[in-house]
């Protein structure tokens, strides 16, 4: 490498390819903290009021940590209850958390969101801009972007590819995506219900097929069927009588669905990317991987990428890394997406399946967690994602790497996740206690919050929301000690490198 790549100039910090909700989400999170950061899509507008975007607890409790999970919710609908292979009722009203719920809401109100918020903070958006190219050295990441006409070639320390499932960044690595076709002939549409559903989401299925029914919280439905004895192409037209039919034959009824302003016809694939990180270049969700269209996950899944990745982005590109930091996230989140696809394709053979071991399972699954409580919650807290945790390392305590509730607070904030919105470590503590370990060189990474229950231990919580570190130790001294290591693994203090904006 000679120095004259090192003397090249960032156009910016972070390159985001693809203005989805993950991509919006990160360039947000790098924004708040002073990273510039540029996000380029090559769709002119937002998503189409169309779509819907099923948001589990987990993933309202990182928009709650940024301060957009209320404005999201009041654009669509609560469910408490989800219906599964006809008699499982997934109760998810008493799970751990502020949002004991599954909301319902079109994607663009989701992407309008969080689009906001980032622009607000100070990341660019530039839209009609198609990423078509993409090389790098040891300094950083050059990226070939159409737009207008035009070619420019962007700059940055790091790129993180956000872009779909025919990912441009993805194909230019040379990244193999390994998986199958799922499921073939997959019929979706959005339309209006002459009779309201039990339940505002459905997923049922019989020897006839599968079907999914979601509210978009506005009137709309979206419905998603397959039916096992009618199998074409993704080109072949498709009628809403169809999705009619398909629907009847597995829930008694088509709702009296009409006026339908979308339908279409797709497959399914399952697949994932071997590394979520080659070099200076990060793969998130759609990205990553292709899950199953009728089980709502992948979204999710790509928005708690995209929040465990940008403060350590911000880390990279401000010169506060500790070692290795930057590959936690292949090695946290690598894992969560092949659990989800496992699950998703369990889910599916289950739905598919015509065999009697499969009718068996349809029957035996709901009898199961309805009667065998924990069995019923630990369902409830897998879907939800409330039960996502990150490996620790050896001889760590019992609590290193869980996710953290929202601990009411003494003062102001009153809650955690408020405190979270400043994007930084949170040390929580008693009154009096070691907060002045926050203080330089870490003092711009952590802040101090006192827990309203003295009986926690002291808890460093990363931005994410998960336990970096927690100390039982009592004795002021040690405690000082052992969170003076804690900050010190995390937090490491690096000269800082020239950013191409304020820092800080």
């Amino acid at each position: 490498m000679g120095l004259e790549t090192l003397m090249v100039p960032f156009d910016t910090d972070v390159l985001v390819v693809g203005a989805g909700p993950a991509g919006l989400l990160i360039a947000g999170d790098l924004a708040a903290r002073g990273v510039a950061c540029t996000v380029v899509e090559r769709e002119p507008r937002c998503s189409r009021p169309t779509r819907a975007f099923p948001l589990h607890a987990r993933t309202l409790e990182q928009l709650d940590a940024r301060d957009v999970a209320d404005e999201l919710i009041d654009t669509g609908t609560t469910v408490e209850t989800v219906r599964m292979f006809n008699g499982l009722d997934l109760d998810l009203s008493h799970l751990p958390s502020r949002f004991p719920f599954l909301l319902c809401t079109p994607r663009h109100n989701a992407e309008r969101v969080l689009e906001e918020r980032a622009t607000r903070l100070g990341a660019e958006i530039v839209r009609g801009a198609e990423a078509v190219g993409l090389s790098q050295d040891a300094a950083g990441v050059d990226v070939d972007v159409r737009a207008d006409g035009m070619m420019r070639t962007w700059r940055a320390r790091f790129v993180v590819g956000a872009d779909d499932l025919r990912s441009v960044v993805r194909d230019a690595l040379g990244v193999p995506f390994p998986g199958r076709s799922a499921v073939q002939s997959v019929m979706q549409a959005e339309v209006l219900l002459g009779e309201r559903p039990e339940r505002e989401l459905l997923l049922l299925a019989n020897e006839e097929g599968f079907s999914f029914v979601s509210s978009y919280g506005d009137g709309w439905y979206q419905i998603v069927a397959w039916d096992r004895r009618r199998q074409f192409p993704d080109s072949a037209r498709l009628s809403l009588r169809e999705v009619s039919d398909a629907t009847r034959r597995v829930m008694g009824s088509d709702f009296g669905m009409h006026d339908a302003r979308r339908l279409s016809r797709a497959h399914s694939d399952e697949r994932q990317v071997l590394r979520y990180r080659v070099d200076r270049v990060f793969l998130a969700a759609d990205t990553a991987y292709a899950h199953s269209l009728a089980c709502g996950q992948g979204v999710n899944t790509g928005l708690q990428d995209a929040a465990n990745l940008g403060w350590k982005l911000v880390a990279g590109v401000q010169g506060w890394a500790p070692d290795g930091l930057l590959d936690t996230y292949h090695t946290e989140r690598h894992p969560v997406g092949r659990r989800a696809l496992r699950g998703h394709g369990a889910l599916l053979a289950v739905a598919m399946g015509s065999t009697r071991r499969s009718r068996a399972a349809r029957s035996m699954i709901p009898f199961a967690a309805n009667r065998i409580r924990p069995l019923g919650r630990w369902l409830a807290e897998t879907v939800s994602g409330l039960g996502i945790s990150y490996p620790a390392l050896p001889g760590a305590h019992r609590l290193a790497g869980q996710r953290v509730p929202d601990i009411h607070l003494a003062g102001e904030p009153i809650r955690l996740y408020e405190a979270l919105r400043a994007g930084r470590f949170v040390i929580l503590a008693p009154e009096g206690g070691p907060a002045d370990a926050a203080g330089s060189p870490y003092g711009e990474r952590v802040i101090h919050a006192v827990p309203a229950c003295a009986d926690l231990p002291v808890l460093l919580v990363r931005p994410d929301g998960y336990i970096a570190c927690a100390i039982d130790e009592r004795n002021p001294v040690a405690l000082d000690v052992a969170l003076r290591a804690a900050l010190a693994a995390w937090c490491a203090a690096r000269p800082a490198v020239a950013s191409t904006t304020k820092l800080g």
